[in-house]
């Protein structure tokens, strides 16, 4: 089976999905904000503070790149979108799943996760995540292959739909 590559907003549930994805197929699980950090050396929020969003989105097309081929499950960033560059990039890696959640889920999870940093969303309002969320909405879409919505599934749900529909 060729990899899958996981695309959707923060807290829709790559990492949780692709990792579950990975159990079921055997292939390697890869988090890019995990690659990113291994690559900058510090963490986003650090690396968001110090050169600003569009350093960070030529570091994630950098990442990009070097996954082309790949045979693993990817989770990016909820970012990655933004640049029409990796929206190619990510076009090339199908199938491309983009994990659908709506404000009223993925807010309170957002709120709820203190594992990582997410220097987009870190202190502001829902009407502000909902400002940087909305303009993602298109380019998911047409960079997605397949949409699962998340908002009325567990994650082992999402992934059964995943593999049935591969």
């Amino acid at each position: 089976m060729k990899g899958i590559t996981l695309i959707g907003f923060m807290g829709a549930g790559k990492t949780t999905v692709g990792k579950l994805l990975s159990a079921e197929t055997g292939m390697e699980h890869i988090d890019f904000d995990d690659k990113i950090v291994e690559e900058i050396g510090m963490t986003i929020q650090e690396y968001f503070d110090l050169y600003g969003e569009a350093a960070f989105r030529e570091k994630e097309t950098k990442v990009l790149k070097k996954y082309i081929d790949h045979n693993f499950v990817i989770s990016t960033g909820g970012g990655i979108v933004m640049r029409p560059e990796n929206r190619e990039l990510l076009k090339a890696m199908a199938p491309v799943v983009y994990l659908e959640t709506t404000p009223e889920v993925f807010i309170p999870r957002l709120k709820n996760d203190h594992t990582t940093v997410r220097p987009l969303v870190v202190s502001k309002s829902p009407e502000e995540i909902k400002d940087v969320f909305e303009p993602r909405i298109l380019y998911y879409k047409e960079t997605a292959s397949m949409i699962v919505s998340t908002d009325k599934q567990t994650p082992e749900e999402v992934t059964k739909e995943i593999l049935a529909n591969l």
